[in-house]
C-alpha cells in the first residue's frame, strides 16, 4: 500500500468516476452530484490526469469510457461499498455480520451454556464466528489488550473500573463420583473427602479468586494425589473407573447423558459454599455495537436457562 500516493489523492474523485461510468454523461454526472457541468468537466480532467488515461472520449450518445475505465469499474464499485461499508460500521446487524469475538470460557461452564447460546446465535447472527478458549491466563490482561472480547470467568476479587463485571450466575459445589464409590454409604467429612484422590479441574488465575476460596485447603487438597485437567468430559470417564472424586458445581448433574453412572453428593454443611460466575468485558467495547449485542444475548440465554430449570423443578 503506497500511503504517501493515497494521501495525495481527492477520494471524491472515485465517487465521480463511478457516477459518469453509470450515467454516460457528464452532464447527467454533475447533476446527481449536484455541482455544474462546468465543474464536472474538471473533475473528468483531474480524473484523466490521475489515472493518466482519456477514461472516457466523446460520441453522439454521450461519453464512451475507455478500456482503462471498464477495467476500473468493477474494482471501483467493489472499494466504493468497503469504505461505505466502514462509515456504517456503527448501524451493527447481527444476520449479516461476518467478524470473530473471541470468549474464554471453562469446559465446564461451556459444557452448559454454550448449546443453547450457539443456537441463539445460529438464528439471529449465522454469519458469526464465535472463537472459544478454555485455558486462558491472564485474562484481563488479554481483554485490555484485544486478545479476548469476553470471559466468564468465576468472579475475581476485586476488578479495576477499566473493566465491566456482570454476575451471572451462582451454584453450590458437590462431589461426584461413580455411583458404587465407597463414599456414597458413608457421611461425608474433610477428613473422609482426604483420603481419596481429586480431580481438580482447571481454573484460570487461580491466584486472583475471592479470598482464594476454589483453593480452600479443607475441599480440594487430597492426602491420596490430585489430577488436574480442563477436559470435563475425561474427568468424568476417570470417574466411571477409579475412585478419584471431583468437586465442582452442582448444576453440572442435570445433564444425565454426561453424568451416567456418577453421583453428586452433597457437601457437609461446615464446608458448603457456592461460586459465582460473572461476565466480563473491557470498557474498550463500550461503544461498540456488537459487543454491546452479544453482551446482551449472553445475559438472556442465561435468563431463559434460569427460565427452564425452575419450571422443570
Amino acid at each position: 500500500m503506497n500511503l504517501s500516493r493515497l494521501a495525495k489523492i481527492d477520494l471524491n474523485l472515485l465517487v465521480a468516476l463511478h457516477i459518469l461510468l453509470e450515467e454516460g454523461s457528464v452532464s447527467k454526472a454533475a447533476s446527481k452530484l449536484s455541482i455544474t457541468q462546468p465543474a464536472m468537466s474538471k473533475t473528468l480532467g483531474r480524473l484523466r490526469e490521475t489515472f493518466d488515461d482519456p477514461l472516457f472520449v466523446r460520441s453522439k450518445r454521450g461519453v464512451q469510457p475507455t478500456p482503462r475505465a471498464l477495467g476500473l469499474a468493477a474494482e471501483l464499485k467493489v472499494t466504493l461499498e468497503q469504505i461505505d461499508g466502514l462509515l456504517d460500521a456503527g448501524e451493527f446487524l447481527p444476520a449479516s455480520y461476518r467478524g470473530q469475538i473471541t470468549l474464554a470460557i471453562s469446559e465446564y461452564v461451556g459444557f452448559t451454556l454454550l448449546p443453547p447460546l450457539s443456537a441463539r446465535l445460529q438464528s439471529s447472527a449465522p454469519k458469526l464466528r464465535l472463537r472459544t478458549i478454555t485455558r486462558a491466563e491472564r485474562q484481563l490482561d488479554q481483554l485490555a489488550s484485544g486478545e479476548l472480547d469476553f470471559a466468564i470467568q468465576i468472579q475475581r476479587e476485586d476488578y479495576a473500573p477499566e473493566f465491566s463485571v456482570l454476575p451471572l450466575a451462582d451454584s453450590p459445589l458437590a462431589i461426584f463420583v461413580r455411583q458404587d464409590h465407597p463414599l456414597v454409604q458413608l457421611t461425608l467429612t474433610k477428613e473422609l473427602i482426604r483420603q481419596y484422590p481429586h480431580i481438580a479441574l482447571y481454573v484460570a488465575d487461580r491466584e486472583e479468586l475471592i479470598g482464594g476460596q476454589v483453593l480452600a485447603k479443607e475441599l480440594f487438597e487430597s492426602d491420596k494425589g490430585i489430577l488436574e485437567t480442563s477436559h470435563l468430559l475425561t474427568a468424568f470417564e476417570i470417574l466411571r473407573e477409579t475412585d478419584y472424586l471431583l468437586i465442582c458445581p452442582a448444576y453440572l448433574a442435570r445433564n444425565e447423558g454426561a453424568t451416567r453412572d456418577i453421583v453428586a453428593l452433597t457437601l457437609p454443611v461446615d464446608l458448603t459454599f457456592s461460586v459465582q460466575y460473572s461476565l466480563i468485558a473491557h470498557r474498550r467495547t463500550d461503544h461498540s455495537p456488537m459487543h454491546r449485542w452479544l453482551w446482551q444475548e449472553i445475559i438472556d440465554t442465561v435468563q431463559a436457562m434460569r427460565f427452564r430449570t425452575v419450571h422443570r423443578g
